[in-house]
């Protein structure tokens, strides 16, 4: 038996993995109005904790097409999907706190806490609505 022969499988999906959460990332931080990488080396823990809500809520059900996607182009279609379903957790948050940007740039971590769990949770659905 080959232990090793998954290897390559493993390192191109994994690779693909890495590659679409930086670029989403990417997408993410051109869009906001608030620069988070900078808020966050000043110390910013309200920069921080959002970021980390995005992090993982678009990693959640990319994980989900990692781990489901038949393909290189199925797993890229459901990247997809998980950006357009993050960038829609943004826009509700934008909707319930429309001074958003202003409050995390503050340290408020009220408003961190909101955006944080609204991630999270649109990308559990997101992640259990791809196994349908």
């Amino acid at each position: 038996m080959n232990y090793f022969q998954g290897i390559p499988a493993f390192a191109s999906y994994f690779g693909m993995g890495i590659g679409f959460l930086a670029l989403f990332l990417l997408i993410y931080v051109a869009l906001t109005p608030h620069h988070e990488l900078r808020l966050i080396r000043a110390g910013n823990q309200a920069a921080s904790v959002t970021l980390a809500g995005v992090v993982l809520g678009y990693s959640i059900p990319l994980a989900s097409a990692l781990r489901y996607s038949i393909g290189a182009g199925d797993l890229a279609l459901w990247a997809v999907v998980a950006v357009l379903a993050q960038l829609s957790a943004y826009v509700l948050v934008r909707m319930l706190l429309p001074s958003f940007s202003k409050r995390i740039e503050a340290g408020e971590m009220s408003a961190a806490i909101l955006a944080f769990s609204l991630h999270i949770a649109v990308g559990l659905f997101n992640a259990s609505a791809m196994t349908y």
